[in-house]
């Protein structure tokens, strides 16, 4: 089979696509069909050696995938042979930018069917770092206000419709580029961070301060003081702490996105209902994989990218 991969940390050039034998899954496990996988920055991190997962070298990036079981692996039984899916993958196992793919059962969920199944790749991850940032860390309840800094993202967009869905006040930051997808996404403000800063903007208090990009340390420490007395501040930039203001209970925690199958599987459901929509910027083939890499290490890579295991 065809996959990406590379031997030694680098640039994005240390990715080539080789001929690798079809792996075979072991109990618990099943092996995927892969109908693509999604392009996520922690994969850039992974494969520059900056980001301190280990992955066993030669390493296949792509941790969250979309696919048809191909192969059952004993005492593998929640699906069967055909069952479209979708998962995230333990991110040190070898990942989904291939044609084929392990899994343990257990990471995955029913493929959504109102959409095509690519397009399912670009779910996982993200929708379940905007869902644990939103419920399980800021315990956001209806009526709440949530301030999103950096929602014209991946995350952000999955943050947006969420937080909507629990009937929040959505604040939301946004480039030109993309602020027009945020307001879609149903943010009740969105604020040009290019115009003015986010602190000018928020005049108000706000319940959670969810942070999903690398602000300045001090904008950000000065963003909490808008957090009333005892709200949440939660950041995804797992490089920088999180600020908190003890004195009057604001408390923050830096988000570890993990698989919860019965989270993504209601994710999943909400898509079918139409209540949440998934966004796709592009659609590349295998052998464009180490130039969307290197467009984000430049930081010019703009939406999210499935990546399929074609090779044109």
């Amino acid at each position: 089979m065809k996959a990406a991969r590379f031997h030694q940390h680098g640039t994005p050039d240390v990715l080539q696509i080789e001929d690798v034998e079809i792996p075979v899954p072991a109990a618990g496990e099943v092996r995927i069909r892969v109908a693509a996988s999604a392009f996520s920055p922690a994969d850039n991190g992974i494969r520059a050696g900056f980001l301190p997962i280990p992955v066993t070298l030669p390493h296949t990036p792509g941790y969250d995938v979309a696919g048809t079981i191909d192969a059952l692996g004993t005492d593998a039984s929640a699906f069967a042979v055909g069952d479209a899916v979708i998962g995230f993958l333990p991110m040190t196992a070898p990942g989904a930018a291939a044609e084929y793919v392990i899994a343990p059962e257990s990471v995955l969920v029913a493929a959504p069917t109102s959409i095509p199944l690519v397009d399912a790749a670009a779910i996982p991850s993200v929708a379940l770092t905007a869902w644990q940032s939103l419920f399980d860390e800021a315990g956001l309840e209806q009526g709440r206000r949530v301030l999103i800094v950096g929602a014209g993202g991946a995350v952000g967009g999955f943050a947006v419709q969420f937080a909507k869905q629990a009937g929040a006040h959505v604040i939301a930051t946004a480039s030109p580029r993309s602020s027009r997808s945020v307001r879609d996404a149903g943010a009740d403000e969105v604020i040009d961070h290019t115009a003015s800063t986010v602190l000018e903007a928020v005049t108000e208090p706000i319940d959670v301060l969810l942070n999903l990009a690398p602000i300045d340390a001090q904008e950000f420490e000065a963003l909490v003081g808008r957090v009333r007395d005892g709200g949440v501040v939660v950041s995804t930039t797992a490089w920088m702490p999180a600020p908190d203001d003890a004195s009057r209970g604001v408390r923050s925690v830096v988000v570890y996105v993990r698989s919860d199958t019965a989270q993504l599987a209601r994710i999943v459901s909400l898509v079918d209902s139409g209540a949440v929509r998934v966004e796709v910027a592009r659609r590349v083939p295998l052998t464009v994989l180490a130039a969307v890499h290197a467009e984000a290490a430049a930081g010019t890579l703009r939406g999210k990218v499935v990546v399929l295991p074609t090779a044109e």
